[in-house]
């Protein structure tokens, strides 16, 4: 398992989605970053959730019409990984589909079409507010 990060390592991230090229594109994109870590590629529900348990993702980007169903996905993925963010990545920006994904547990949601530094700042947001939800407190030490 790769769950365990220290400062300075990247954030995990994990593709979820079943248009192939749109995978091949958005891992290129993420793998051009240093500070972010593609861990996988998925797509159907099965292996999203597969992944996720297995690689401990910040940071999961999720197509709300995904084979296995968008909400199952992200509540699955959000049981299995304790402060992982799931980021909505869907061609679908209408009501229903925001509601729904929320409803599912989702941090964020983006339509497709925005830019790659949008998909990126976002990225790195969330995985921020992962990174923070799983920060251990220190304990000072007993004299």
């Amino acid at each position: 398992m790769t769950g365990s990060t220290t400062p300075g390592d990247p954030l995990r991230v994990l593709i979820c989605d079943d248009n192939s090229m749109l995978r091949a594109a958005l891992g290129k994109v993420i793998r051009a970053q240093p500070d972010l870590d593609l861990v996988g590629s998925a797509a159907d529900a099965d292996e999203a959730i597969r992944l996720a348990t297995i690689h401990r993702p910040h940071v999961v980007v999720l197509d709300v019409r995904f084979p296995g169903g968008g909400p199952y996905t992200a509540q699955q993925v959000v049981l299995a990984v304790p402060g992982v963010r799931v980021l909505v990545f869907s061609a679908y920006g209408d009501q229903g589909a925001r509601t729904e994904m929320a409803a599912a547990g989702v941090s964020g949601y983006l339509v497709k079409g925005i830019t790659n530094a949008r998909l990126l700042a976002d990225i790195r947001a969330l995985g921020t507010e992962a990174l923070a939800s799983n920060a251990t407190p220190r304990r000072s030490p007993r004299a």
